[in-house]
């Protein structure tokens, strides 16, 4: 069996902000009834996070539950636990319906970070990144440039964000421009 590589294998960019692929991550989508009691004990079994509610991303460490739609979860993990996991679910949802899917390889995630970070995304997203209106503890789903995206906060400055794989390259260079030293725009 081959070994794991991201879209960008690593690459980093230094500015105003830094932009790092993060590698391989672990990333099942889950659709079904969110409110269902065997759904939300077999998300939150597999994740070790409480459930999200409404646009909330609970994440800790590797692992966690992204709210992506009224009936559909990111479920994040580890790369090589994904696999296993998402069988895990599908079982346990067996009977209701349901769709559970293994996207990790179709995903390029990235991490932004600085004090800066907030104005890079802010400068692509349509999104309102004002800290009174996102904070950690949320996530969005939106457009950066052409490319549909979602993205939380890890901390009060971080954010983390995926993108379809085929998209990474076209990505990482909208989010390096935006991080370019001198290119900020003193919104926040």
């Amino acid at each position: 069996m081959s070994e794991a590589v991201s879209a960008l294998a690593g690459a980093r960019f230094e500015g105003a902000a830094v932009v790092a692929d993060t590698g391989p991550r672990g990333m099942i989508t889950v659709r079904g009834d969110l409110s269902d009691a065997k759904l939300v004990k077999a998300v939150t079994g597999a994740a070790g996070v409480a459930m999200p509610g409404q646009r909330e991303a609970r994440v800790e460490g590797a692992k966690g539950l992204l709210w992506m739609s009224p009936d559909e979860l990111m479920v994040l993990l580890p790369y090589e636990e994904a696999p296993a996991a998402a069988e895990k679910i599908a079982k346990a949802l067996a009977g209701s319906h349901h769709l559970v899917a293994n996207v990790s390889d179709a995903r390029a995630v990235f991490a932004v970070t600085g004090a800066a970070a907030r104005e890079v995304l802010a400068k692509l997203t349509p999104a309102d990144l004002h800290v009174s209106a996102f904070g950690p503890g949320q996530v969005r789903r939106s457009r950066f440039a052409q490319v549909a995206a979602a993205f939380w906060m890890t901390n009060e400055t971080d954010f983390e964000l995926f993108c379809f794989r085929s998209q990474a390259v076209y990505m990482f260079d909208l989010l390096s421009a935006a991080a370019r030293k001198g290119a900020g725009v003193g919104y926040f």
